[in-house]
């Protein structure tokens, strides 16, 4: 007897993502190859984006990997490049990447706070601008920007980690406005469990969010969140997403 085909069937689609080698980017990685989608994995630990690609490609994926440094244009743009060879377009963008060394304002950590913008913020900026003529080519492409719940509220010790993602809500949203073909989107986690504590310098700092991580969520539910976004019908742009867990307040 055939089979029916699934309804509204999500089309195979070449995804970038930034920041693979961990936390929500492994996670989105390895869900969106699960889903058929062709996945290229980029970070800087080479060594981890290759095992998680192999993992992938081993469990019937399909995905590949380059080594990428979020905060150089140049690196972005190969990468980018990289994609729009091997599979002739680029429909999704996961920018990802991003680091949250905490601390007050009066420590001075000036080198923490300027790595911060340059990962958190220009590397989301780097993105939009490597893969950004690529999709107004195409008429068609969905960027995927990682803000966080701390876009939305001020907290002490993250002044400045907050400041890098409420510029990520804005930039997504003068994005979204200035295209009609190209969707936006801003996923924002609440506590989930990844390796952006273990940056954290200060021990008091860390200590407190290590606590505050019993209530964290897993990373895939994140994935899955993006996936959805990336699912829906082309007309239908899913603007923002807040995912935390039920507990956090």
């Amino acid at each position: 007897m055939a089979t029916n085909p699934i309804p509204n069937a999500v089309p195979r689609k070449v995804i970038l993502v930034t920041g693979a080698s961990s936390g929500i980017g492994e996670a989105t990685a390895r869900h969106l190859a699960a889903s058929g989608h062709q996945v290229l994995l980029g970070a800087r630990r080479v060594d981890r984006i290759a095992v998680i690609a192999k993992e992938i490609l081993d469990a019937g994926g399909e995905a590949s990997f380059q080594e990428l440094d979020v905060t150089s244009l140049d690196s972005v743009r190969a990468f980018a490049n990289t994609a729009a060879k091997r599979y002739g377009r680029i429909d999704v963008l996961v920018n990802n990447a991003g680091i949250m060394p905490l601390s007050m304002l009066e420590e001075l950590r000036v080198n923490e706070w300027d790595r911060m913008i340059d990962v958190n913020l220009r590397g989301v900026l780097h993105g939009i601008a490597a893969v950004l003529p690529v999709m107004r080519e195409q008429k068609a492409g969905h960027i995927v920007n990682i803000a966080s719940t701390s876009a939305y509220r001020v907290d002490p010790t993250a002044a400045v980690y907050c400041a890098t993602k409420f510029a990520v809500r804005a930039i997504s949203e003068g994005l979204r406005q200035e295209n009609t073909d190209i969707r936006v989107t801003v996923v924002s986690p609440g506590l989930t469990r990844s390796e952006l504590v273990d940056g954290i310098a200060n021990p008091q700092v860390q200590a407190a969010v290590r606590e505050m991580m019993g209530l964290a969520i897993s990373p895939e539910a994140i994935a899955q969140a993006i996936g959805f976004a990336i699912s829906q019908p082309a007309d239908v742009d899913v603007s923002e997403l807040i995912i935390r867990p039920t507990a956090q307040r």
